[in-house]
């Protein structure tokens, strides 16, 4: 059926309540699954073959919905969260789970605009008058909210985010604004079920934090946090929470791991080797918090990682035993020297060699902690930035530095971007050329997102191919050949 006769027939089925613009933003610029889901919740259309075979495919699946789940959906609480229900309830049966579970928290990935069906569908939820029922925080949006001139978005596109922002704060989501909700105080319990969107948060609260949660997306993730609800599935279940696959680390020399560009390395290996299945990493220390955060951002981008172990370091892996739920692993994989030194190189897009002229540096994907914007600060000293550094933070940490401090940052060419980042909205300027970044997840998106090239390097030297406006390579840095 073609799209005219799509929209022809639903004007005929609905009538007098027939939404031209709302139709082409909810049915034509979007095609994900998820959304035609959505879009056939919404309007009781069966509106491409995808979602016939899934209606028919419903009416086989049981999901046994608790006393207060029915509730829910009856719309005694509104139609806002029986609306949400119906479609945690519908996500519930295509991913066949047999019920759902309770969630403590939620973190919201659907802030961001991405095209007026997002701002669409969460006007709509907002008008429903649903309300958040756990702890949920929001991801990055498109607008810097306090830097109002670092996008470049259109006034119409400006102000579709800005309303998309203004609805989940509507429905009581926190504005933390931030790809690193755990780093602003959203921390849930080891072995809490949650429903996390963003993808380096949700690695990040399954390996280090120990909480459950797979990795929701747009629409879902609100529709969670509104039910206090989420498919018992995946990560949510222990089982599926063993490691399967060992990474013997243990070749690799150890002052590898001192260095804060091996863990993106790491990440991006994991990611493309390791894909959804949950390792265990063995011979790599005891990394830092910010450490195991670079990991899991890159391995979330390179691949579908959710969950890794690192043995004697996140909470629930204390030994291989552990890790394993005492059986042998289906897989081990040794590390050498070589393959890291490969996936380093993978990470740049272009060769240049020390020396080559670059026009930014940027670093924060994702967010900068307070540790980290310290010790840009620190390195930078009281040098000018002879190229624009980017340094894209949350707000939680922004606030933590006085109206000098961040004068201080200004005054040498830093800027300072927070509630979003480079990748996501346009921000970099309207051209081409080349960024230097010390982020195994910008490495990954900068081409596609901005055009731009990007040349992979540690954080002292990102610092220093700012101050130079040349890229910058520390000769005796220990790589890990």
């Amino acid at each position: 059926m073609s799209r005219t006769q799509l929209r022809r027939k639903a004007k005929r089925r609905r009538g007098g309540r027939f939404n031209p613009k709302q139709y082409n933003d909810l049915v034509i610029s979007y095609g994900s699954i998820s959304v035609r889901f959505v879009r056939e919740l919404m309007f009781d259309l069966p509106i491409t073959p995808v979602a016939a075979r899934y209606r028919s495919f419903r009416s086989t699946m049981s999901l046994d919905l608790d006393r207060e789940e029915q509730h829910l959906l009856s719309g005694a609480e509104g139609d806002g969260t029986a609306l949400a229900m119906r479609i945690v309830a519908c996500a519930a049966r295509v991913l066949q789970a047999e019920n759902l579970t309770p969630i403590h928290a939620a973190h919201i990935d659907g802030c961001l605009y991405h095209g007026d069906s997002g701002v669409l569908f969460a006007e709509r939820l907002v008008a429903l008058g649903a309300r958040v029922r756990v702890p949920t925080t929001l991801n990055v949006g498109a607008i810097d909210l306090l830097h109002g001139d670092r996008d470049r978005l259109e006034p119409a596109a400006k102000d579709m985010a800005r309303r998309l922002m203004n609805a989940y704060v509507a429905m009581g989501a926190k504005p933390t604004w931030t790809c690193a909700p755990y780093q602003a105080g959203h921390r849930p319990r080891r072995g809490e079920d949650v429903a996390w969107g963003e993808s380096n948060a949700v690695a990040f609260c399954n390996s280090v934090l120990g909480a459950r949660t797979n990795r929701y997306g747009d629409f879902l993730d609100i529709c969670a946090a509104i039910t206090g609800r989420a498919p018992r599935t995946g990560l949510h279940l222990p089982e599926n929470r063993v490691a399967t696959v060992l990474v013997d680390a243990t070749g690799i020399p150890q002052p590898y791991w001192n260095q804060d560009i091996a863990y993106p390395v790491l990440g991006t290996w994991l990611g493309h080797v390791v894909g959804e299945r949950v390792a265990a990493i063995e011979g790599i220390g005891h990394p830092s918090e910010d450490q195991l955060k670079a990991l899991g951002a890159a391995a979330a981008s390179s691949g579908a990682v959710g969950l890794f172990h690192v043995i004697g370091t996140t909470p629930e892996a204390p030994s291989l035993e552990v890790a394993f739920g005492n059986r042998p692993p289906s897989e081990v994989i040794r590390l050498d020297p070589s393959t890291l030194e490969n996936v380093r190189l993978t990470l740049s897009s272009v060769r240049l060699e020390a020396g080559d002229a670059v026009n930014a540096v940027a670093v924060g994907s994702p967010h900068l902690s307070k540790a980290e914007l310290l010790l840009l600060d620190r390195l930078l000293g009281n040098r000018q930035c002879a190229i624009p550094l980017y340094a894209c933070t949350g707000r939680h940490v922004v606030n933590e530095f006085s109206a000098e401090d961040l004068r201080s940052f200004v005054d040498r060419g830093v800027i300072l971007v927070a509630d979003t980042c480079i990748v996501v909205t346009p921000i970099l300027p309207r051209s081409s050329g080349v960024v230097v970044t010390n982020s195994g997840k910008f490495a990954h998106y900068t081409p596609s997102n901005t055009g731009y090239d990007v040349v992979f390097a540690n954080f002292r030297d990102c610092i220093e191919s700012a101050v130079t406006g040349s890229l910058q390579l520390t000769p005796s840095f220990p790589h890990a050949v």
